[in-house]
């Protein structure tokens, strides 16, 4: 299963519902928090191509989009070959 980083915030309820699903899909993930770490901010912006909002979320070298895109995903049938690649 490849590295799956998730950029987040406590209360962001995008956030709740991304790591609900990929958890669902036994899928291991880093959280990072730039609510807590706020310098890391600048570093999801960088590896997001702009991506202000969070969720930002990567699956391996993929940067996947936030939330929606990640449901998106699921719904076209493309999350779990992106999971066990």
């Amino acid at each position: 299963m490849p590295n799956i980083t998730v950029y987040s915030t406590a209360y962001c309820p995008y956030c709740i519902r991304a790591k609900m699903l990929l958890e669902q899909k036994g899928a291991e993930f880093d959280e990072i928090r730039v609510d807590q770490q706020p310098q890391l901010r600048a570093e999801m912006m960088k590896r997001s191509n702009g991506g202000r909002t969070v969720p930002q979320i990567f699956i391996g070298d993929t940067h996947v989009g936030g939330c929606d895109e990640l449901f998106a995903l699921e719904r076209q049938g493309r999350l779990d070959p992106l999971l066990s690649a």
